[in-house]
């Protein structure tokens, strides 16, 4: 048995042109003379993926037409000499056509194999954008309407240094080793027929005379060596992004006390693009810097600049073990906007406080009910912060001098007016 796998038996039906890709894959990789840790394969959603567990390489399992993103992710982060291989199916490729495309128009350094089998096979046998003129399929019995995409054609013409279209039969593992050893994007269609959905709708119909008939040419096309798309290299050598990554940014410096203890929810509601997100950001700062622990998520209409923006955010003396907030002990409204949208929420408050812009009308609410006016002295861009050091002047939860670095610190910068928040001791000023 080879070393590419962990068991010589494979999971496809009887006949599936399947068999004859993973074996000359393998072929191919042993013909290159790579060890099987230095191969990753990304498999996509179809009945191609299911071959994972018995592959003895590293392997990866990509959401539905999403693997060569993936794939193109993992093959940018590995330092030469790693070899990173695809299987997608023609419903996945029709699916991440875009991201084809794109990695073939960038050059990434991987070998993208598509099972074509010209139909959508573990959902029933619907056509794909690569299902040639005439197959009949289960949703089209008098046959596909449209030409399918040259996908061969189109990766090519995106950027593709080497690809290949070949009948999914027998032993085609130098087209596949070519593909392998090419340095940049490489893409090989293979074509088959689904044993099970392809030939019961089609009947007596033979793979080659199909292909012919879809004027769908076999061979080989490569271009001349061009520059294969590479991350700049890191201060050590290492491929990826020059400068700190995420999770090398330095820690928040605890500069201030806080007086929480427990755990304690807020939710920000207001109009999109008056600052609700930003005010939330600036006051989950805030709190690391008081030495507390922050989970924030945000909420928007896709439109971003029209309708609700939510903020929830938990503020915590102790590690956030679920960053969800189910009774939330604090709501902040500032606008029509955020009372609409967060109207059932407060309905079902039995305790906490509500903070609502003084012109909007109570809604019924278990809560304590605070009127405060939001908008009129802070302006409809900074009602949310304004709002958000109203409540820490009257929970005294943090300083508000925390609150004030925070939005130093922040884009806002200077330009903000500081002398709009209030003192610690109430009223206004810087």
């Amino acid at each position: 048995m080879s070393a590419f796998l962990t068991r010589p038996d494979l999971p496809f039906c009887k006949g599936c042109g399947h068999h004859f890709v993973v074996r000359s894959t393998v072929k191919a990789l042993e013909i290159l003379g790579v060890d099987p840790l230095d191969v990753i394969l990304v498999t996509d959603i179809g009945c191609h993926g299911i071959v994972d567990g018995h592959f003895a390489t590293h392997t990866v399992h990509g959401l539905h037409g999403r693997a060569v993103a993936l794939a193109a992710g993992i093959a940018m982060g590995l330092p030469p000499g790693k070899k990173v291989i695809v299987y997608v199916g023609d419903g996945g490729a029709t699916i991440g056509l875009q991201h084809i495309l794109e990695a073939a128009r960038m050059n990434v350094d991987l070998t993208v194999v598509v099972h074509n089998n010209m139909l959508y096979g573990m959902t029933g046998g619907q056509p794909s954008g690569l299902t040639p003129r005439g197959f009949r399929t289960a949703i089209t019995p008098q046959g596909v309407k449209l030409p399918p995409h040259d996908l061969c054609q189109l990766a090519f013409d995106a950027g593709a240094s080497f690809v290949a279209r070949v009948l999914g039969q027998g032993d085609f593992s130098e087209v596949l080793h070519r593909a392998m050893r090419t340095e940049g994007f490489a893409l090989v269609e293979v074509l088959e027929l689904c044993v099970e959905y392809g030939v019961k709708w089609n009947p007596g119909l033979r793979l080659k005379a199909l292909v012919e008939e879809a004027g769908l040419a076999l061979g080989t096309w490569a271009r001349p060596p061009r520059p294969v798309f590479r991350l700049p290299e890191a201060a050590d050598g290492s491929p990826g992004p020059r400068g700190p990554g995420l999770l090398d940014l330095p820690p928040v410096e605890t500069k201030f006390h806080s007086t929480l203890r427990g755990r304690w929810a807020l939710v920000l509601s207001g109009s999109a693009g008056e600052g609700v997100q930003q005010a939330a950001m600036i006051l989950a700062r805030a709190a690391m810097a008081a030495g507390l622990h922050v989970a924030r998520r945000g909420s928007y209409p896709v439109t971003v600049g029209v309708g609700f923006s939510t903020a929830e955010l938990i503020l915590s003396a102790d590690p956030i073990l679920y960053p969800g907030v189910q009774e939330p002990d604090a709501v902040v409204i500032t606008s029509e906007d955020g009372l609409s949208h967060q109207q059932d929420r407060i309905r079902g408050m039995r305790r906490g406080i509500l903070w609502l812009e003084a012109s909007l009308s109570v809604p019924e609410t278990g809560a304590e009910v605070r009127l405060r006016r939001f908008r009129e002295p802070a302006g409809a861009r900074y009602a949310a912060l304004y709002a958000l050091g109203v409540v820490l002047q009257e929970t005294g939860i943090l300083p508000l001098e925390a609150l004030q670095e925070a939005i130093r610190e922040s884009p806002l910068g200077s330009q903000f007016p500081f002398h709009l928040l209030p003192r610690e001791n109430g009223g206004s000023g810087g």
